[in-house]
């Protein structure tokens, strides 16, 4: 039986010892004010893995360029039937151990470095505000393939967060982007060198953990190198969404709405993390340009002149070719009336405009599920 506990850092703390004290065995659900959810799996008191938080995505495809960026994920064949479950991250690393494409060192490495981002981000942001702790006895890891030392691992972790703080940057998260405001008046203020790093850096694409990734140096000497500039608003932080690496290249998403505008919107959250992308404007067509195309998955907008969204998703489910695809129907309603009409003719699922990039890559992590799991070659010239 669980129960949620809300505590400040100091009683995170001593509940993280208590844990290693005891040896306990199961999982720590935390839940921060913000809404971020991280779990983190214990063996005897022993963390032995973390996951969740704001890029769980990033945080494995960092570690792969740094630490096995020869492995090919395609070429492990690896499936999965719900990304949702919270540790898909370690049991694709446990796979990749049990076809040897990763040795036991490496795995211990990705271990130790994935438990201690996570204990960073949850200290940062417990430093600010309560957050909410949940011990789930019933939630067990089987056959655990690394250990780390609860509390050596806590101490060192603190020890970072305490020369963060002291640093001015306790208010910075790690897993904001820097994007330069003024690059004209920094030009004059920086050497060149230095200037054209920040140009193909500091675009509001990249976290300060994809920086230091890139640049192989600790994060802290970056950002702290970066703060004057950021105080003077030269440098602006920026939220950004996680990269998701489950997605095949070849994967082609079509979104047919008469809007240039919205299909600008989706084409570019679609593009921007490595799939195929078309947009069908006129609706008279649509269904002769989608058995041409045969997309893996279609947003379809209810509200068009000439062809309702009904209509195409009717005649969609009559063909073999697209029986099964996932057709996703968005709208501006949350009219019942609607959804169940949608139902009838054999919609899969619902998306509420506006148009949310994390939303949208949720929807198609949810029905997209046999992928393979490979990288986003758009996006993994940022690491080498």
């Amino acid at each position: 039986m669980s129960y949620s506990k809300q505590m400040n850092l100091k009683n995170l703390l001593l509940e993280i010892l208590q844990i290693h004290q005891t040896q306990y065995s199961g999982a720590l659900d935390i839940t921060t004010s913000a809404n971020h959810k991280y779990r983190i799996y214990f063996h005897q008191g022993n963390i032995i893995w973390g996951t969740g938080g704001i890029h769980p995505h990033r945080r494995l495809r960092r570690h792969k360029i740094q630490y096995f960026p020869q492995v090919d994920f395609q070429s492990i064949q690896w499936r999965w039937q719900n990304l949702s479950i919270n540790n898909w991250d370690y049991q694709l690393l446990r796979t990749l151990h049990q076809k040897q494409k990763i040795q036991l060192s490496q795995v211990n490495t990705i271990v130790e470095n994935t438990v201690s981002e996570i204990l960073f981000d949850i200290i940062q942001q417990a430093h600010r505000t309560d957050i909410l702790c949940d011990r789930r006895s019933d939630v067990v890891l089987d056959v655990p393939i690394s250990f780390t030392n609860t509390e050596i691992t806590l101490r060192q972790v603190y020890q970072l967060w305490q020369n963060w703080a002291k640093a001015g940057l306790a208010i910075i998260s790690p897993n904001l982007a820097p994007n330069l405001h003024q690059p004209e008046q920094l030009q004059h203020q920086v050497e060149q060198s230095i200037y054209q790093n920040f140009i193909s850096l500091l675009n509001g694409k990249y976290t300060f953990r994809d920086i230091a990734t890139k640049m192989k140096q600790d994060i802290l000497p970056i950002t702290n190198y970066l703060s004057p500039y950021i105080n003077q608003g030269q440098i602006q932080l920026q939220e950004i969404t996680d990269w998701y690496l489950n997605l095949n290249q070849n994967t082609l998403i079509a979104y047919v709405d008469d809007s240039p505008q919205l299909g600008y919107i989706l084409g570019k959250i679609v593009t921007d993390n490595g799939l195929r992308f078309i947009h069908i404007q006129d609706s008279t067509q649509a269904l002769l340009t989608l058995i041409e195309k045969q997309p893996d998955l279609i947003f379809l907008d209810l509200m068009m002149p000439h062809t309702s969204g009904y209509e195409i998703c009717a005649q969609l489910r009559k063909i073999s070719t697209f029986a099964n695809t996932p057709i996703i129907i968005l709208t501006g309603s949350d009219g019942v009336f609607d959804r169940a009409r949608a139902r009838v003719v054999g919609s899969t699922d619902f998306l509420n405009k506006p148009i949310v990039a994390d939303q949208v890559m949720g929807m198609i992590n949810k029905y997209l599920p046999a992928n393979y799991f490979v990288e986003n070659s758009n996006n993994q010239q940022l690491i080498h």
